[in-house]
This record gives structure tokens, sequence and C-alpha cells, in this order.
């Protein structure tokens, strides 16, 4: 994907999104909704989200094709005392890929479903940083072969990262160890690493920039995206809602993989009373 590419598609959702604003924001709400565009850049923030994702990637294979990635990511706080909380989130992904070579099948159904658990401190540390650590969990729940891993994997997974000025810099990773599983399939050793940087402006627009990248010990290999995004929040009544629109292009992938992709989400958000 060229650079001239990339730009016009982030600025096309810069003026999708631009419009949107909270004009019509109560006394109190605008406060509250500064609130929630910082908590939806913190991964372990006490706040109930459920981010609804689709990831479009092109170009893979021979035959150039697409692959559609549908995933609801409910994150639930709850809280264990007055200093810690546990921060639920789940991935569970819906898959519908083309076949990479010409006059082959399609494959659509789910993958397999990641869980994580973040023991966090409720309040940021003396200096500032933010941080969460606990386990991950992959549970085969593919509905084909071709889809998931065939395997039960755990491993440990951490977030660290600090908010200041409108910016929110840090990195969320975590390694899963195939346990258990089908015997016939391959085992697992999966590294993944996202550092992330991000500015939300007085609007509750927020511009990011991440990579979501993936090493695979087996095969020594990496899949490394780069995702610019911007997103807004919004009031639909009295719900709040953060509409996001991005772009990705992959530096790196296994032999035929995506060249670059498209991402759209959708995030309820339920704060406490």
């Amino acid at each position: 994907m060229t650079i001239s590419r990339t730009a016009f598609a982030f600025a096309a959702a810069l003026a999708v999104l631009s419009p949107i604003r909270a004009d019509a924001e109560e006394p109190g709400e605008a406060d509250q909704s500064a609130e929630l565009a910082k908590k939806l850049s913190n991964p372990v923030a006490d706040l109930i989200s459920v981010p609804m994702k689709l990831d479009w990637d092109t170009g893979i294979g021979p035959a150039n094709a697409d692959r559609e990635l549908y995933v609801v990511q409910p994150v639930i706080p709850i809280t264990l005392n007055e200093e810690w909380n546990v921060i639920s989130r789940t991935i569970a992904p819906f898959i519908n890929a083309e076949s990479p070579v010409d006059g082959g099948k399609s494959t659509t159904g789910t993958g397999d479903i990641l869980q994580s658990f973040f023991f966090s401190p409720k309040a940021p540390s003396a200096s500032g940083w933010i941080w969460g650590v606990g386990p991950a969990l992959s549970i085969p729940s593919a509905s084909k072969d071709e889809l998931g891993s065939g395997k039960w994997s755990l491993g440990p997974t951490f977030v660290v990262l600090k908010q200041e000025h409108g910016w929110t810099y840090g990195m969320l990773a975590n390694q899963v160890w195939s346990i258990a599983g089908e015997s016939d399939r391959s085992s697992v050793s999966s590294l993944f690493v996202q550092p992330f940087l991000s500015y939300t402006t007085h609007s509750f627009t927020t511009i990011g920039l991440n990579t979501e990248s993936t090493y695979d010990w087996k095969t020594s290999q990496w899949t490394v995206p780069i995702n610019l995004t911007v997103s807004q929040l919004v009031r639909i009544g009295k719900q709040p809602v953060s509409f996001l629109l991005g772009v990705r292009e992959y530096v790196e992938t296994p032999s035929g993989g995506p060249n670059w992709g498209l991402r759209f989400q959708v995030t309820l958000l339920f704060p406490k009373k």
C-alpha cells in the first residue's frame, strides 16, 4: 500500500467522523465524555465496554484474496477490593476468508476465543503509570480446522501505559503455549505485542497509531500490521458510543500474507451511574 493511498484513506476517515460532535451535551455530560474518551484508550480502565470490530484485509496469496474478521470484544471490570480490579477481556472472532488460490473455496466460521484477565491497581503509580498483569487463555472454539489451532493454550499477559496532556502511550502483550488439545495438530508458541500511541482532542476525537504484531516461535515468522485510526465519541440519546475507522499496512507477513486492510469499529460504553 503506497503512502499516498494510506493518506487518502485516513483523510476519508477523518472526513466521515469530523462532523460528529457532542454539541448537544447537557451540563456535566461534557466532563463525563472527556473521562470516557480517556478511558477508551486504557485497556484496563474501570469501564464496561463492548467493542464490535470488522477488519478487512486484502492481497492474500496468488489470488489476491480478501479476508473479513468480525470480532466482539466485551471488556468487564470486576472490583476485588478498594485497591484492585480484575479486568476480563474476551476476544470472540468470526472469520470469512476467500481462497488464497484461484478456484479454491472460501472458508467461513468462528475462530479461537482468547480470554484474558488483568489484575490492575485502581490508582496509577506515583509516577502516573497504569498497569495490569494476569493470564491469557486461548480456547479452541474454531468451527473449522483452518480457522483455529485445535489447541488449548495458556500464558501470561500484561499491559502498561501512561496518560498525560491528552496523550496515551504504552504496550499490551501476551505469550501463549499449547497445553492440551488435538494430538494431530501442531503445538502452539505465539507472542503478541501491541505498542500503542494516541492523542485525544477536546472534542473527544482520538487519533491512534499501533501495531498488533504476532511472532510464531515454531515457524520463526512475524506478522506486523501498522494501524492508523481515528475515533469519535458521541452520544445517541443518553448512550455513549465510539465510532472508529482505520487503515492498516502489513510491513511483515508470512509468504502469501495480506498487503493492507481497513478497520471499522463501534464500541458501546456503559459507565457506572
